[in-house]
C-alpha cells in the first residue's frame, strides 16, 4: 500500500498551482465557451504534465531517460513548425476574402491594427527580454495563434507555454478586452457613423487568383513568412478553385480540427511548473493584454486619422479600425455589435469582417517582417 502511494511525496506546490491553471483553463473552456477546441485540451495538458514523476513528459527513472509522448508530439509538430503550418491550411479554407475584394481599401486597417505587436515587441525589450523573446512576446498582439506558435519557435523562445496562453486567452476575451478600448478612442457621435455597403460581385478568377498573387508578392517582400502566408493562401485556393469542395470541407472541419486538438495538448509540455511558474510569465501576461490593447488602439485611431480628410458622408466608423486584428470571425463581430447598440440599424458586419480579414494577412506578414529582421 506505502508503494501505491509513494509518489505522493513527490507532489510540489508549484505542480498543484499548475493544476489549479489547467482547471480554470477547461472551466473557461466549458463553462464559458472560451475557444474550447484549444484551452480544453491546453487545461488538460497542463494537468498531465505537471503530475509527479508524469511519464507523458522526458525524464530520468532509475538513470534511463523515457521519452514523454507529448515531447514526441512536440519535436514532430511544433519544433518543426509543422502543426502550425497544416492549420493554416483549415484556416485559409475558412476564409472568405470576398468582403476584402469587393472593398481592397479595407486593407489599410489590417496593417494599422497591427501596431500593437511593434510597440509591444519595443516594450519587451525595454523591460528586459531577450530581442528574440521580446519579438516572440510581440507576436501576442497579431491575435493568431499559429503565428505565435511559428515565431515563438523559430526564435526558440524559454517562453513558448506562457507566449500560447497568452495569446489564445486573449483571442478567447476579445469580447471583454475591445470593447472597453474602443469606447475610450470613440465619441458616441463616432460610434453611430453609417458606412453604406452596396454588394459587390467577385468574379471566381480574382478569387483564384487573390491567394497566388498574394503568396508571391508576399514572398518577394517578405521571405520568411513564405511557409505562414502560402500554407495560408493555399487553404484559401482550395477553398476557391471550386474543384476540391470535398477537400476544402475536410481542410476546414477535420484537418482543424484534429490539429487544433494535438497543438493544445502539445504545448502543454512548455507549461511545466519549473519553467511556467515565473515572474517572466507574468510579465508576459501583462504584455500580452497591451499588445491586444494597442493593436485595437491602432486600428481605431487610424480610421479617426483618416476621418479627417473625408467629406461628410464619406466619413468611416471608426469601430471597424479595431477588427484589424487577426482574431477572425470574433473581432468582427464585436464591432458589429457594439454598432447595433448605439443604433439598431447600424450595419457593420460587412465592413468589419473585410477589415477583420484583411488583419488575418497583415498579422502573418507581420511575423515575416520579423523574423526577417531578426532571423
Amino acid at each position: 500500500m506505502s508503494e501505491l502511494f509513494s509518489n505522493v511525496s513527490n507532489i510540489t506546490w508549484q505542480q498543484i498551482v499548475m493544476w489549479i491553471i489547467g482547471a480554470v483553463l477547461i472551466y473557461l473552456a466549458i463553462k464559458k465557451d472560451m475557444e474550447p477546441s484549444l484551452l480544453l485540451p491546453m487545461g488538460f495538458g497542463a494537468i498531465l504534465v505537471n503530475l509527479p514523476m508524469s511519464g507523458a513528459v522526458t525524464q530520468i527513472y532509475d538513470g534511463v531517460q523515457e521519452v514523454g509522448v507529448i515531447d514526441v508530439l512536440f519535436n514532430s509538430g511544433i519544433a518543426n513548425e509543422l502543426f502550425p503550418l497544416l492549420l493554416f491550411v483549415g484556416i485559409g479554407a475558412m476564409i472568405d476574402f470576398g468582403p476584402l475584394l469587393s472593398n481592397p481599401k479595407l486593407m489599410i486597417f489590417g496593417a494599422a491594427a497591427q501596431f500593437g505587436i511593434f510597440f509591444t515587441f519595443s516594450l519587451a525589450a525595454a523591460v528586459g527580454f531577450d530581442i528574440k523573446d521580446a519579438a516572440s512576446i510581440g507576436i501576442i498582439g497579431a491575435a493568431d495563434g499559429p503565428t505565435s506558435i511559428f515565431v515563438a519557435n523559430y526564435f526558440n523562445s524559454r517562453y513558448i507555454g506562457a507566449i500560447m496562453v497568452a495569446a489564445y486567452s486573449y483571442m478567447a476575451l476579445v469580447p471583454l478586452v475591445q470593447p472597453p478600448v474602443i469606447r475610450l478612442l470613440t465619441t458616441k457621435k463616432e460610434r453611430r457613423i453609417r458606412m453604406e455597403y452596396t454588394q459587390k460581385s467577385v468574379s471566381k478568377t480574382t478569387k483564384i487568383l487573390f491567394p497566388i498573387i498574394i503568396t508571391v508578392i508576399t514572398g518577394i517582400v517578405s521571405p520568411r513568412s513564405v511557409a505562414l502566408i502560402g500554407f495560408l493562401m493555399f487553404g484559401n485556393l482550395v477553398r476557391e478553385c471550386g474543384v476540391l469542395d470535398s477537400l476544402s470541407d475536410t481542410a476546414q472541419k477535420v484537418l482543424a480540427n484534429l490539429i487544433t486538438l494535438f497543438l493544445g495538448i502539445t504545448i502543454a509540455t512548455k507549461m511545466q511548473a519549473g519553467m511556467f511558474l515565473t515572474k517572466e510569465t507574468l510579465m508576459i501576461i501583462s504584455l500580452g493584454l497591451i499588445a491586444f490593447i494597442f493593436d485595437t488602439a491602432g486600428g481605431v485611431v487610424f480610421a479617426k486619422i483618416l476621418n479627417l480628410f473625408l467629406k461628410k458622408g464619406k466619413k468611416i466608423n471608426p469601430m471597424i479600425g479595431a477588427a484589424g486584428i487577426s482574431a477572425f470571425p470574433m473581432s468582427a463581430r464585436v464591432v458589429h455589435k457594439m454598432g447595433l447598440q448605439e443604433d439598431n440599424q447600424n450595419f457593420l458586419l460587412m465592413h468589419s469582417i473585410g477589415v477583420n480579414v484583411s488583419g488575418q494577412i497583415a498579422s502573418v506578414i507581420a511575423g515575416g517582417m520579423i523574423l526577417n529582421l531578426l532571423g
